[in-house]
């Protein structure tokens, strides 16, 4: 399937050559208890293990690097992993970064902001908030870099893609996160041009691109509940053409689900990953069918957990 005209500028392999000295090449695992138990081979792109602890390095370091040496810094808004990339790569090229977050964001993932350098500012945590936060910083004169609706973004992002079909010959299917949509974006219009099929999944208590696409336009109506904190953004305009165009399905997958497929990484493949990140191979151990006996790629996309309350917890044993 060809790349359409409206995203042709939209490109993974142009990104991949700049960003390739600034970005971590993340191994990919295979762990035989899972992929037995999955009925499949599965190959784990670990994303957690990228430099900040997230894909989100990748669009954050595309991104910055298209812009001018002038520039007077730079702003978005982030529940925490794209916020921590942006506040990296600008910092690598002397910029300022501010990170509008919400109130409620998980602290390491604030911590790990201004650990890079970024400015953290707190809002409301609804998406209207996060918006509006960011236009009063591009008002001020920095350079807004949304977390995941923007050309480069979605580029950079895209290269885990690239990378993953080079590391594994002949994958059927990649299995990705989706939360504003940048990266599952990105997949898509990197390996259009390839045999390899790409399904979204998505926490049930986070379903608006599942439910954009089954209305076929994007819905307005979104109050996340889900431990899945990076996947609690309403689903960019771009992204969702990117995925109906290309017909990629969103599978749902529980709360319940999520922490179990955490608990088979840590327990199965020593692998600490955020729940964000578990919710791909949730979607594939729970929906079965449409992936037996496929060569499944699946993306652990960050590994940013707040673990200071389990040792809370152990020390007062």
């Amino acid at each position: 399937m060809a790349v359409s005209t409206a995203f042709e500028h939209v490109d993974s392999n142009k990104a991949l050559a700049q960003i390739g000295s600034l970005v971590r090449r993340t191994p990919v695992l295979e762990s035989k208890t899972i992929s037995t138990a999955a009925d499949c081979e599965l190959y784990f792109k670990c994303e957690h293990l990228q430099t900040t602890g997230s894909f989100k390095l990748r669009g954050a370091s595309f991104a910055v690097a298209r812009l001018d040496d002038d520039c007077a810094g730079v702003a978005t808004h982030s529940s925490g992993n794209h916020g921590t990339a942006l506040a990296a790569a600008a910092r690598a090229r002397g910029f300022a970064a501010h990170v509008v977050m919400p109130a409620t964001a998980v602290q390491t993932k604030i911590d790990a902001v201004r650990r890079h350098g970024g400015k953290v500012h707190f809002c409301a945590p609804t998406q209207t908030a996060r918006e509006q936060g960011l236009a009063e910083l591009v008002a001020q004169g920095f350079v807004p870099i949304p977390p995941y609706d923007h050309d480069d973004i979605i580029a950079g992002q895209g290269t885990l893609a690239l990378e993953f079909v080079q590391q594994i010959d002949d994958l059927d299917v990649i299995v990705a996160p989706v939360g504003g949509g940048g990266m599952l974006a990105g997949i898509t219009l990197a390996v259009a041009d390839r045999n390899v099929r790409v399904v979204g999944a998505e926490p049930a208590g986070a379903d608006d691109a599942a439910r954009s696409l089954a209305a076929g336009t994007r819905v307005s109506d979104h109050q996340p509940e889900t431990i899945a904190d990076g996947l609690r953004a309403l689903i960019g305009q771009r992204n969702l053409a990117v995925l109906m165009q290309h017909n990629v399905a969103i599978l749902t997958v529980s709360e319940q689900q999520i922490v179990q497929a955490m608990h088979t990484l840590w327990t199965e493949m020593k692998q600490v990953v955020e729940p964000s990140g578990a919710v791909a191979l949730a979607a594939v151990l729970n929906h079965a069918e449409p992936f037996r006996g496929l060569k499944v790629g699946i993306v652990l996309s960050g590994g940013n957990l707040d673990v200071q309350p389990m040792f809370d917890y152990l020390e007062a044993l």
